[in-house]
């Protein structure tokens, strides 16, 4: 067992120590599709746990969003579902402050009962790929950005509607975007407070708070970590407090990819710098002609790698049926594997920075992927590109270049991305043939059971016309 990756005992009793009123602890983990999932257990069960482990059914890793497994993959009721081991995430319980009971909460990693890592838990797949980069003697430093819409309920118990603000002294809904406005902020004051007092209590490092694109849209970022397993942590637990709290105030917060037809979508964008034993940004050329931005050969090939690869990957980047209506022209999602300077129309940006912070913000995935998975996926697509050499796609982009090229080249459409991932020959090298497997299957499974859906559009397209 990784000891990396763990919790000790003194971990726990010294958060019990400081927190005697705890009595009940919360296990989480992220399935495959970056939904948490878990279970409760008694204080008087807490040291067995931290010392011990818990074991649980090993095909919770692979549950679909709707939390069943598929049958398509022939594990659970065929294999009688064998136990593996939870284990509790080094530096990661907490006080769950938007609950009444005293209750903490915990992330879990999974191995078998060996303790050798098991290979269907996506934070393990991420750390396969990490340590490709730390046998090279390179680390990456990431940092998340979350976008997300606040919902109530709606005169049609099927439907939510975006939580908006009200024009002062009126019942009358603010119009208008009202992009990074403060005093849009102001109507939901209490509820970022109390998001941000959890953060600070479970050590989630939130900074920016701004509103969005779109009427009742918000996006708030995360500071850079130089441990990618970390940067995920914070990304996922940082959805969960925000989900938390938002019920504490009545609301939703909605991270589904395109929740409403005529406003933005939610994306999850990632900062990604590799510095090496030396702690030097190996993005950044030292030639004294390298140009502006400064980037180096290196950077050029982690570009190529992950324009290669993009569409292998748009499977993990947008992962249900839901994020295809995100990807369409003229939303700042991008459609194509170009790459450019300050430039947020593109796929691949390098942002305004100084030397020591050169990196690349990949900007494809939408905020209901698995951040784990898509971070190994972008830092596989990196590290491919880097040991080919492989030259990036077409010239860069610079700020202020006018473009109007919407050719769109990455899968649009859920089964079509799919196929690309099935017949893919980089992720494999990285994930593991068995878990691409794996995850093609069941989410082929769950696209078909999707589309076998009868809707609400069905009837009010076909009923009478046809």
């Amino acid at each position: 067992m990784s000891d990396n990756l763990t919790a000790t005992i003194e971990e726990l009793q010294n958060f019990l120590a400081e927190n005697p009123e705890v009595k009940t602890l919360e296990i989480i983990a992220p399935d495959m599709a970056g939904v948490l999932r878990g279970k409760r257990i008694p204080r008087v069960e807490f040291e067995t746990f931290f010392s011990k482990g818990v074991q649980a059914p090993g095909s919770i890793p692979l549950l679909n969003t709707l939390g069943a497994l598929s049958e398509a993959i022939g594990i659970g009721h065929h294999d009688g579902d064998p136990d593996k081991i939870m284990h509790p995430v080094k530096n990661s319980v907490a006080l769950v402050p938007w609950l009444k009971s005293e209750t903490a909460q915990v992330l879990a990693t999974w191995f078998d009962l060996e303790g050798e890592p098991h290979m269907w838990d996506c934070r393990q797949i991420l750390n396969q790929v990490v340590q490709r980069f730390r046998s090279d003697d390179l680390f990456p430093t990431i940092a998340c950005e979350l976008e997300f819409y606040l919902v109530e309920a709606s005169e049609n118990p099927a439907r939510p509607q975006v939580k908006l603000s009200r024009v002062p002294g009126t019942t009358q809904p603010q119009p208008g975007v009202q992009y990074a406005m403060p005093e849009e902020l102001w109507d939901n004051d209490d509820f970022l407070e109390a998001v941000r007092e959890a953060c600070e209590l479970q050590n989630i490092p939130a900074t920016t708070v701004h509103t969005e694109f779109a009427p009742g849209q918000y996006e708030i970022n995360l500071h850079h970590v130089n441990d990618p397993l970390l940067a995920c942590d914070h990304a996922v637990l940082l959805k969960r407090v925000i989900k938390g709290v938002a019920r504490q105030f009545g609301m939703t917060a909605c991270f589904m990819a395109k929740p409403f037809v005529d406003s933005a979508g939610n994306g999850l964008h990632m900062h990604i710098s590799v510095y090496d034993g030396q702690n030097r940004n190996i993005f950044l050329s030292d030639a004294d002609d390298a140009g502006n931005p400064p980037i180096s050969e290196v950077f050029r090939y982690a570009i190529g790698g992950l324009a290669d690869t993009m569409s292998e990957c748009m499977a993990i980047f947008a992962p249900n049926a839901n994020s295809y209506r995100r990807i369409q022209p003229g939303n700042y999602v991008p459609l194509t594997p170009n790459w450019g300077h300050n430039h947020r129309c593109v796929a691949l940006r390098i942002p305004a920075c100084d030397d020591k912070n050169l990196r690349i913000e990949h900007r494809v995935a939408g905020a209901d992927a698995n951040p784990y998975l898509v971070l190994a996926a972008v830092l596989a697509g990196m590290h491919y590109g880097m040991a080919e050499k492989c030259a990036p796609h077409g010239e860069m982009i610079r700020a202020g270049e006018l473009f109007e090229d919407e050719t769109v080249t990455v899968p649009y459409r859920w089964d079509q991305s799919l196929d690309c991932f099935k017949l893919g020959k980089v992720l494999p090298q990285y994930f593991g043939e068995e878990y691409c497997r794996l995850y093609e299957r069941i989410r082929r499974s769950e696209c078909d059971q999707f589309y076998a859906e009868v809707s609400d559009v069905d009837y009010a397209w076909y009923l009478r016309a046809v």
